[in-house]
């Protein structure tokens, strides 16, 4: 009995320990949130590579976004090697064309900023705006993300040299505590720039555009998580501070209106972006989600006999985007997916001779080196992720994003939960991912010859027809 009760001693202090020391670390969320028995999970992940002989579920076919993909990701963000051994687990639908004789380290050339906005003439600018990176944070809205997540991107985005966009939940002060670059975005709610009635107010508007780090505005239509269908933000979520910045009434539920109350042709649109434009005297961009290539043609004539109307830049969102609470029928099958979408915008606005005019950002499930590269050869001048940085956040794919209740903070509106979402390490990942990943797409760009990731062209690409959806005879 003595032994035993010595053993149970000594086990008791051991968790004891254990205890403690998870929650006084702060790399890892979920051992903050969840001390001792956290550390199942990382044993699970880490000895799952040895005894996949044994798993019954691949790493490869997890939805929406599998084990690789998710792992490439972490390491990544960790500053881990992200080497792999024994060849390629993935069945890819497309391939990039190696040149037979690739660019050596001292022919490469730095990739150079595409210019959005024009300083002259109808429908400029006062301040153009130069991105310092191809690969940027896609809007994700604070009351979606937790404040310390939003901290913790603002300040890895500055830190990584990419710009950070708001999402349609109006500009906090957590957007600019890091000191990036800001793309505030304009959803149908018109939050944080809206008055008592819901409409547009210059006055807020031009506030926010006081802002040295509000680089650019966007006008959203439409996002691939739910396209047709306004923002979702859940009554529990609305708390005072957020009730104050998107200027709503406190706890109750957030539900944006399907359009733009104001905006219900594409004449109206353009007017509606000239005027932000004169007000702010920044970029305006449109974000949507690809349906009628009708539209396509209707909206560019617009553009080019009425240049003043003509956006900035189009952000177009893939339907299988989205980050939030959305309804499944939008979530899974509404809007064109961006391996359809991205091709035929692009070749719409060359067709119209608005290449140098309209610069083309593409998201939805661009989270990866191969993913991205593909968006610049089918004609993205930028690229922008929302889930891919939630990895980096340290997101586990839990599925409860709507719910308040994330595990690892990320989402969640329980204190609790938040206080183990570390932004000072956090924001490190963030760095790391945004500059691993842009290193990696311009590997891809010279194996194809070019000397920077802005050399990309459609014939460095071809599809593979192996009965797999989505990635297939998309250039080359």
């Amino acid at each position: 009995m003595t032994i035993l009760l010595v053993l149970l001693l000594v086990a008791v202090a051991l968790i004891a320990a254990v205890y403690v020391y998870d929650t006084r670390q702060t790399s890892h969320t979920i051992l903050r949130n969840y001390p001792v028995i956290g550390h199942f999970r990382y044993f699970s992940e880490s000895f799952g590579e040895y005894m996949r002989q044994y798993q019954y579920l691949p790493d490869w076919v997890e939805r929406p976004f599998n084990r690789l993909e998710r792992a490439w990701i972490y390491r990544t963000a960790k500053g881990i090697s992200n080497l792999v051994s024994f060849g390629s687990e993935t069945s890819p639908a497309f391939a990039f064309r190696p040149a037979a004789f690739g660019v050596l380290e001292e022919e490469t050339t730095e990739w150079t900023p595409r210019r959005i906005g024009i300083a002259d003439g109808p429908g400029s600018c006062i301040e153009p705006y130069d991105p310092p990176s191809f690969f940027n944070i896609s809007g994700m809205s604070y009351g979606a993300l937790s404040h310390a997540a939003v901290t913790a991107l603002s300040r890895g985005a500055k830190m990584g040299g990419v710009w950070l966009a708001t999402g349609e939940g109006g500009l906090a002060p957590y957007h600019l505590e890091g000191g990036a670059d800001v793309v505030m975005q304009i959803g149908t709610a018109k939050y944080g720039v809206r008055d008592a009635h819901g409409a547009l107010s210059e006055s807020r508007l031009r506030e926010i555009a006081a802002h040295p780090q509000v680089r650019m505005f966007e006008v959203k239509l439409a996002q691939g998580a739910k396209p047709g269908k306004g923002g979702i933000l859940p009554a529990a979520k609305v708390t005072a501070e957020i009730a104050a910045i998107r200027g709503i009434p406190q706890g109750q539920a957030s539900i944006s209106p399907n359009r733009h109350a104001d905006i219900a042709n594409i004449q109206q649109l353009g007017a509606f972006v000239d005027r932000v434009r004169r007000i702010t005297g920044k970029p305006v961009g449109v974000k949507f989600v690809m349906g009628q290539e009708s539209f396509l043609d209707e909206w560019f004539a617009d553009c080019t006999a009425n240049p003043a109307h003509c956006p900035d830049y189009i952000q177009i969102d893939g339907g299988e985007g989205g980050t939030g609470a959305a309804p499944a029928p939008l979530a899974d099958y509404v809007g064109l997916p961006i391996t359809q979408a991205l091709p035929l915008v692009a070749e719409a606005r060359d067709r119209h001779g608005l290449r140098n005019r309209i610069r083309i950002l593409a998201s939805g499930k661009l989270v990866t080196p191969d993913k991205v590269a593909w968006a610049l050869c089918m004609g993205a001048d930028y690229v922008s992720s929302a889930r891919g940085f939630m990895f980096a956040l340290g997101c586990i794919q839990a599925m409860k994003c709507g719910s308040g209740h994330c595990p690892t903070g990320v989402t969640s509106a329980d204190p609790r939960l938040i206080r183990g979402l570390d932004p000072t390490d956090k924001s490190v990942r963030v760095m790391h991912y945004a500059k691993r990943l842009r290193e990696e797409v311009e590997m891809i760009a010279h194996s194809c010859g070019a000397t920077n990731a802005g050399g990309l062209r459609p014939e460095h690409v071809t599809g593979i027809e192996r009965g797999v959806g989505g990635f297939r005879n998309l250039g080359g």
